[in-house]
């Protein structure tokens, strides 16, 4: 019977899923067609949903000041904008609520003008129950993830992480936990972890944390110097030891005073140079260059890599038995495609201390969260920040979209997007093919693409046919790949 009701299409049988969501949503259903309005109140009511039912605009509108609806399922008549204006309101009012839309016009520019409006999803009547429920679904995971991320980022202040570090990860306690153990001794360190995963301030971590923190922490990078110059920084040298040694000068491994010294990229150290090293550390002294005379030492060493260096110990490219004087205590760090759920802290964090610098107050959209959340990071959080920088400088608003994220992200975005609409159609292909429904991802571009072209390539007034401003029109370009509208297939 419910399927008559929807649908003109062949009846199938409606088995509700196990899916309710965690949560109990409320959803509201806005349809002047008593029928569809019950069968629609019925489905969502069997899927777990706390379900309120009119038929009427404004009747509508006092419910939603009185309760506001998690999700808005609500019809768009073909001869009134009323629909438009309701969806208008609601998301004026209550912006993290998703509007999905319902009409008999299966036009583009219906579709366009829901989704300028706010709506997120898109259903053409007749639909199938199924149908129904895969966009019920979506709406409510994407409801319960982007709540969660909310509450996610309003705990940043209550529970960052340990020192400057942020992440309340499993693997980030595992890390604290070692750490506030080593921080306390005096071996020796070994920090291992791709690039950008934060090597440098898990050092400083530990130096903060340990008993002579209020003593010098040194940082040199042993892959951005000539050997010459890294042997002086780290031993010292005598006046006139080679051209322009003006004047004597302490090396690191003394200038510390009992602080630590931390040798980044470790790895790119020359033989020769492993070798003083490798003294140093075992006689606690070090010969200045151009000296005769030994100077002692008391630094910690902690030193940090991105290179296999058990690797380079077989092929003879690193001395075993430096490594094994370093290795003493060995860390490695997680990449942030380990720890994905620290991703909301970590750009909450950043987006704070970029918001105090300008003194301007900038978010993220829940869209551009879940495309970061999504994304693989491959520069890792070092990533993460020049990406929501990058950001903040290209927005035009104080909220940051999918558009002003770097390519990569947009790209991650889309296919997301696309990826989720082709699972949704083919769990049903037949129905789709049937009913010849399209996503509304599709719709949106094939309108952009078709004004441009009608327009013979003018962008300015192709946005104001769409209804959209010149900015989001280059963003939408950039989102959906479209590079060169006229010779779009």
């Amino acid at each position: 019977m419910l399927e008559t009701i929807i649908s003109n299409k062949r009846p199938m049988e409606f088995i509700p899923r196990n899916t309710e969501p965690a949560v109990r949503l409320h959803l509201l259903v806005v349809d002047p067609d008593s029928a569809v309005r019950s069968a629609c109140a019925e489905i969502a009511s069997s899927l777990g949903y706390a379900v309120e039912s009119t038929g009427d605009l404004g009747q509508a509108r006092i419910q939603l000041r009185g309760r506001r609806a998690d999700i808005l399922l609500v019809d768009l008549p073909n001869s009134a904008n009323h629909g438009l204006e309701l969806i208008s309101e609601v998301k004026l009012l209550y912006p993290n609520t998703i509007v999905i839309a319902m009409t008999a016009s299966g036009t583009v520019n219906a579709a366009v003008e829901a989704m300028r409006c706010g709506a997120s999803d898109y259903l053409t009547k007749p639909f199938a129950m199924d149908e129904l429920s895969t966009v019920l679904d979506r709406a409510a995971e994407n409801q319960t993830t982007d709540k969660t991320a909310r509450q996610v980022r309003e705990r940043l202040r209550l529970s960052q992480g340990l020192g400057s570090m942020i992440g309340r990860s499993d693997e980030m306690e595992k890390l604290y936990r070692i750490l506030s153990k080593v921080a306390l001794s005096a071996h020796p360190v070994l920090i291992l972890g791709e690039s950008g995963t934060g090597k440098e301030l898990v050092a400083r971590t530990i130096h903060a944390f340990g008993p002579n923190a209020q003593k010098p922490f040194l940082p040199v990078d042993c892959g951005s110097l000539v050997p010459t110059l890294i042997e002086s920084e780290l031993f010292g040298h005598v006046k006139g030891a080679y051209t322009g040694a003006n004047r004597s000068k302490d090396g690191l491994l003394v200038a510390a005073e009992g602080g630590t010294v931390f040798l980044d990229e470790i790895g790119e150290l020359t033989l020769d140079l492993q070798a003083k090293l490798l003294r140093a550390l075992q006689e606690r002294e070090v010969r200045p260059v151009g000296a005769t005379h030994r100077v002692p030492i008391k630094a910690r060493i902690l030193a940090a890599t991105n290179r296999d260096l058990a690797s380079m110990v077989e092929k003879g490219t690193f001395r075993k038995d430096l490594f094994y004087r370093l290795n003493v205590v060995n860390l490695r760090l997680p990449s942030l495609r380990d720890r994905r759920e620290d991703i909301p802290l970590l750009a909450a964090h950043f987006l704070d201390r970029i918001s105090k610098e300008r003194g301007a107050k900038f978010t993220l959209s829940d869209e551009a969260l879940r495309t970061m959340m999504r994304y693989d990071w491959p520069g890792n959080v070092r990533e993460l920040e020049n990406s929501v920088e990058r950001a903040c400088a290209l927005t035009s608003g104080p909220v940051l979209h999918l558009g002003d994220l770097p390519t990569q992200l947009q790209r991650q975005g889309l296919e997301a997007h696309r990826a989720s609409n082709t699972a949704a159609a083919g769990n049903d292909a037949e129905n789709h093919e049937a009913t010849g429904v399209r996503t509304l991802a599709d719709l949106e571009r094939e309108a952009i693409v078709s004004a441009i072209r009608t327009l013979k390539g003018d962008k300015l007034q192709a946005a104001r046919l769409l209804g959209i401003g010149k900015t989001t029109l280059y963003r939408k370009l950039k989102e959906y790949g479209i590079a060169d509208p006229l010779s779009e297939d």
